[in-house]
């Protein structure tokens, strides 16, 4: 078999295992319809290959999904690289999302937070951040979810050990979460 055969039959099987996630991304996609129809936002994170995660899962919701519709608001808090650069200098890596969330997160906001190995600690400041403000959260989690395992309003575990195969989860569940809100949120 090569590589790439072993590739597909890894992300099938890994995507097969998605099916049992049908409720907490039912919940999830409740949370953020309910956020986006009340008049708030999605602030959304990651880092890595999750970073493009959450300005790619922004874009589905401030541009569009699959239909002409509205825009609705959604924040990448990945994009804004001298924000994150000041953090760094200034207090810690750990604290580049957090900031972002006490700083335009309100009660009615839902942060989407993006983590393969819910071991990333500025993932964690900011879910604790958010709850701190009273702002519900979902995370996508990978693997055990590790630490992160529990801080969200709504967790979204990708069960595994390959990081490829967990983000590729992660699109595919949010994906269908955008069409499971896009499906109901209002046109104009």
């Amino acid at each position: 078999m090569t590589l790439l055969e072993r590739s597909i039959e890894d992300s099938v099987a890994t995507l097969r295992g998605l099916a049992g996630l049908e409720q907490p991304l039912a919940a999830a996609a409740a949370l953020v319809l309910r956020c986006l129809t009340g008049g708030h936002k999605l602030l959304i994170c990651g880092n890595g290959g999750s970073a493009s995660d959450a300005t790619h899962m922004a874009t589905e919701f401030l541009c569009r999904f699959m239909e002409d519709r509205r825009p609705y608001p959604a924040i990448s808090l990945t994009a804004n690289g001298e924000f994150m650069t000041a953090v760094c200098n200034d207090y810690h890596a750990d604290e580049i999302f957090a900031r972002q969330v006490w700083g335009l997160g309100n009660k009615g906001d839902v942060l989407i937070a993006f983590t393969s190995s819910g071991k990333s600690k500025n993932i964690l400041r900011a879910l604790e951040e958010a709850k701190r403000k009273g702002v519900e959260s979902v995370c996508f989690l990978g693997r055990d979810g590790g630490y992160t395992k529990g801080v969200a309003t709504i967790d979204i575990i990708v069960a595994g050990n390959n990081t490829a195969r967990i983000q590729e989860g992660h699109t595919l569940l949010f994906h269908v979460l955008c069409q499971l809100v896009d499906e109901k949120l209002p046109k104009a």
